[in-house]
């Protein structure tokens, strides 16, 4: 009901407080409705409609934050991956030469290549430069500048159809960019009004992110604004024969995947499609470390397992996945053995971390249902730059 509220002919505090009251109070009991509301951008600017009457700088202050910190999540070795299977899985980048371009020598070395490499760099500059030139601006040439370097951005972003990117947050800000910067100029970003609003928004955009991109373990990637970087904690399960049958005594949102591709397709159908994730997740420069861990988290041939990516277990038992592994690690395994009682090697998990800004390593993790963590350590991103998507055992 205090979503509908809203919708009245005219907004005020009495509409917008509640909202912003009842965010907090259910991401205590149950972050994964906090992340799904996206609450990091959106609650954080209905605080400012909910705070101050001006609220165009505020607005702002938030718009800036969320272009700046997507562009420091950027300067790492991720991103090229991410450029290139983006643009040679783009439904509109139909020329077999662009695609191979994206790649050193396609199809022997699928690392990315020099033309791979310099979109990256200039899409982070892009991203890095739209927020210090609207913030800097103040007559109508600047800030046309700004908006057309946003429009470029995103227009590149929302004509690749990113998998699994949220096309809704493109259209939002290049909304807002019109709304906030084109139709109020004078307004000035870091004018929020009341001084505890402007230790709030302190706090969100930048001590919160910093924390987010600094150690990635504590805090949703979401959270940190490190929006589609290739750095993402991940998870991959790893159920033996027929033991994810187990999973019927949850109460999920949706059947086994299996289950539900067999309506349309046959067998051999259903997991070519269900090997798309995987494919994905592998040519993206985390998920080359699947082939150093997958024979570390199973005992026996990689057949006898079923193979499924945290995202999809996340889809089955929260009901909602958005690429954020910290919501299907350790804490959801302990929660589904709990009311599934898997016994000792029937299902296996492995846990990867994302990069922190400025390190060199990321962590990971492997957990047995039942038996609890068997292996830990760290893997070297200097290595991982080397590896083929699906080079090893």
């Amino acid at each position: 009901m205090a979503l509908l509220r809203p919708l009245a002919p005219a907004l005020g505090a009495t509409h917008l407080v509640p909202i912003a009251a009842l965010v907090p109070v259910l991401a205590v009991a149950d972050r994964t409705i906090f992340l799904a509301l996206r609450a990091e951008h959106y609650w954080t600017t209905v605080v400012v409609f909910a705070a101050t009457a001006d609220w165009i700088g505020g607005a702002k202050a938030v718009q800036l934050a969320l272009w700046l910190w997507a562009g420091v999540s950027k300067l790492n070795h991720h991103f090229p991956t991410v450029v290139c299977v983006m643009t040679s899985n783009s439904p509109f980048a139909r020329f077999a030469w662009l695609r191979r371009r994206m790649y050193v020598r396609y199809p022997d070395d699928l690392r990315p290549s020099r033309l791979a490499l310099a979109m990256s760099h200039a899409g982070t500059a892009l991203e890095l430069g739209v927020p210090v030139v609207l913030a800097c601006s103040t007559g109508e040439t600047a800030i046309a500048v700004g908006i057309a370097m946003a429009l470029a951005l995103h227009a590149f972003i929302t004509s690749n159809v990113p998998m699994g990117a949220p096309i809704e947050w493109n259209l939002m800000v290049v909304y807002g960019v019109f709304a906030l910067f084109w139709a109020h100029p004078g307004a000035y970003p870091f004018d929020v009004g009341p001084p505890r609003l402007g230790a709030l928004l302190a706090i969100m955009l930048v001590a919160v992110p910093l924390l987010g991109n600094i150690a990635p373990g504590r805090l949703s990637f979401l959270l940190a604004m490190r929006y589609y970087a290739g750095n993402w904690p991940y998870s991959v399960w790893l159920f033996h024969g027929d033991s994810y049958r187990k999973l019927d005594r949850l109460v999920k949102a949706a059947p086994w995947i299996y289950d539900q591709l067999g309506r349309f397709y046959d067998r051999a159908t259903s997991v070519g499609l269900v090997g798309k994730v995987l494919a994905f997740r592998l040519m993206h420069l985390q998920g080359r470390a699947l082939p150093v861990l997958l024979p570390k988290a199973i005992e026996g041939p990689l057949h006898e397992y079923e193979y499924l990516d945290g995202e999809l277990v996340g889809g089955l038992a929260l009901g909602w996945n958005f690429g954020d592994g910290h919501l299907h690690r350790d804490g959801l395994l302990r929660a589904i053995q709990d009311q599934c009682g898997f016994a000792p090697g029937e299902l296996r998990c492995i846990f990867v971390e994302s990069q922190p800004l400025g390190g060199a390593k990321m962590a990971y993790q492997i957990h047995d249902a039942a038996s609890g963590l068997l292996d830990a350590g760290e893997l070297d991103v200097r290595e991982l730059r080397g590896r083929q998507p699906w080079a090893g055992p």
